[in-house]
């Protein structure tokens, strides 16, 4: 059954088939070669998606789209080039900076690229950077919508390897923080070298006017991330709030979004939502069926076997979900992977939270490599350009990352340290 599952699963990547497609249609077979009965498919469809948290994905997701039509993104980037856009380089470090900002409201990174890549790319433009180098940075740092709090993988990852997400969620600021500075550090002596930004300072506003106006945006995050480690509302209470908050700045406040546009709002957000929870549902199935079968068990005492370490498991495990994510949507490889390597993860004496970062951060690197990069295309939508282009522009961001990656695998405290902070007992 097992082989049935992959090799179905494999051919239908090579053949181009949507991911949840193939996932699906190697489960069905999966059942079809085990002799099981049909209605198992529908029973743990539903069950996948049957979980509270899961409700957090399309509040976000709603959030993210009634910020960028509602004028908060705009504010973002202005009151972000107030702070680092003085500087010879000051541009590109604002587009990481706004966007390490705009995580911490929508929790998704391709809505983080449409959000502030709209904004922020003919910006670059205008200012003579190469538009392949500002897609490229655009998709990088829109990676950063998935590490920094709140994150639709991390609730994914609590769900499927029953992990607090509250927990996850304080523990994704330090790998934010690290990944954000180190993109910012690279771009400024990016532009230092190739003499690019001289005039990135142009038309910036006074710290003081872009506070202002940016007050109600910045107030949002606030409110978010304050509610959740207050103990006010649950992160999944808390995408609700978002959206509220966000429908009424942008209609009431800043009065950007009107009432014609709340259906197309809407109408994205129920499109992108069903996207994944489609994925999620055919992803619980297959780790059913995979998991009945064994294979969660096998794998364990194989690596237990193979990777006789702490050190060399999580050598291992990057090695194998930087490849995966190349070729799997980041919401399904952890709904399939994080029931499996967690609890061997845990053996090794190992963190699970820790891990969880370190998937998260491993499988956010897929967004931004070939073939299947999600934040790839949408940046080069934004940007109308084709995505083999960019490429030479996008390595050294991903080498960048990968960098990063090592030093939160192998540096657990940059994860942990606030965490412990929080909840201590």
């Amino acid at each position: 059954m097992t082989i049935v599952m992959l090799t179905t699963m494999v051919l239908c990547f090579a053949l181009t088939v949507s991911v949840a497609v193939s996932i699906g249609l190697a489960s069905i077979l999966g059942i079809q070669a085990s002799n099981a009965h049909m209605l198992i498919s529908v029973k743990e469809m539903f069950n996948a998606i049957n979980k509270f948290p899961l409700a957090a994905i399309p509040f976000f997701i709603l959030a993210g789209n009634l910020m960028e039509t509602g004028g908060i993104s705009r504010r973002l980037v202005e009151f972000a080039k107030s702070i680092v856009g003085g500087v010879q380089g000051g541009l590109p470090m604002t587009c990481v900076l706004t966007c390490m900002i705009f995580g911490a409201v929508s929790g998704s990174s391709v809505a983080t690229t449409f959000a502030i890549g709209t904004v922020l790319i003919p910006a670059l433009i205008k200012h003579g950077y190469p538009v392949t180098y500002a897609a490229a940075l655009q998709a990088t740092s829109a990676e950063l919508g998935v590490i920094i709090p709140p994150s639709i993988p991390m609730i994914l990852y609590g769900v499927s390897a029953e992990v607090s997400i509250g927990e996850l969620f304080i523990s994704g600021f330090g790998p934010g923080i690290l990944i954000g500075g180190a993109l910012m550090l690279f771009v400024f002596v990016t532009c230092r070298i190739k003499g690019w930004g001289k005039n990135d300072g142009d038309s910036r506003l006074s710290f003081r006017k872009a506070s202002l106006q940016a007050s109600w945006a910045l107030l949002m995050p606030v409110i978010i991330l304050g509610g959740i480690y207050g103990g006010i509302f649950t992160p999944t209470e808390a995408s609700a709030v978002a959206v509220f908050y966000a429908l009424v700045v942008g209609t009431v406040i800043y009065r950007e979004i009107r009432l014609a546009d709340l259906y197309l709002i809407l109408r994205k957000s129920v499109m992108s939502s069903a996207v994944i929870m489609f994925i999620i549902a055919n992803a619980g199935l297959f780790a059913f069926l995979i998991t009945r079968a064994g294979v969660p068990d096998a794998i364990g005492h194989w690596l237990q076997d193979v990777l006789k370490t702490p050190a060399y498991f999580l050598l291992g495990v990057n090695a194998a979900l930087f490849l995966i994510g190349m070729f799997i949507e980041t919401s399904a490889a952890i709904i399939v992977l994080a029931p499996i390597l967690a609890p061997v993860a845990m053996h090794f004496g190992i963190d699970p939270v820790h891990f969880g970062l370190v998937m998260v951060v491993n499988l956010a690197l897929g967004m931004i490599t070939p073939p299947f990069g999600v934040n790839l295309f949408a940046a080069c939508t934004v940007a109308r350009i084709s995505l083999d282009r960019i490429i030479r522009d996008l390595a050294p961001f991903v080498l960048v990352v990968l960098a990063c990656l090592m030093v939160i695998t192998y540096v657990p405290a940059i994860s942990l340290t606030l965490r412990d902070l929080v909840y201590a007992k």
